[in-house]
């Protein structure tokens, strides 16, 4: 079984430049956090919600979790990999480090 990877900002906005549509951004985070502010193309999965949306999640697609600071993102790669998902990132220091490195954030639209 594939282990879940880390990646920087940077790493991210690389991968989501070459990948385009066949990777799949996912925001854990609460919906009154999304409302601050998200990563342009992410979709928002509550992680509470994660295990009842799991179905809508594509194994063959690369999947990228993220959350505020990490942490919950974390714990979502290590759900989806217990489902026996592979191709799974982690944002490491969520949306607060990809703030930090002056990437875009906007009002989430899906």
């Amino acid at each position: 079984m594939g282990v879940f990877k880390d990646l920087d900002p940077l790493d991210l906005q690389q991968l989501l430049e070459s990948a385009g549509d066949s990777l799949t951004l996912i925001d854990v985070r609460t919906p009154a956090e999304v409302a601050r502010g998200a990563i342009q193309g992410a979709r928002s999965m509550p992680l509470h919600l994660l295990p009842l949306n799991l179905s809508m999640l594509d194994k063959g697609h690369p999947l990228v979790f993220y959350c505020q600071s990490g942490g919950r993102s974390q714990q979502a790669c290590l759900f989806v990999q217990q489902q026996g998902y592979e191709n799974i990132y982690n944002l490491r220091g969520g949306i607060l480090a990809w703030q930090r490195c002056g990437l875009p954030v906007d009002a989430l639209t899906s």
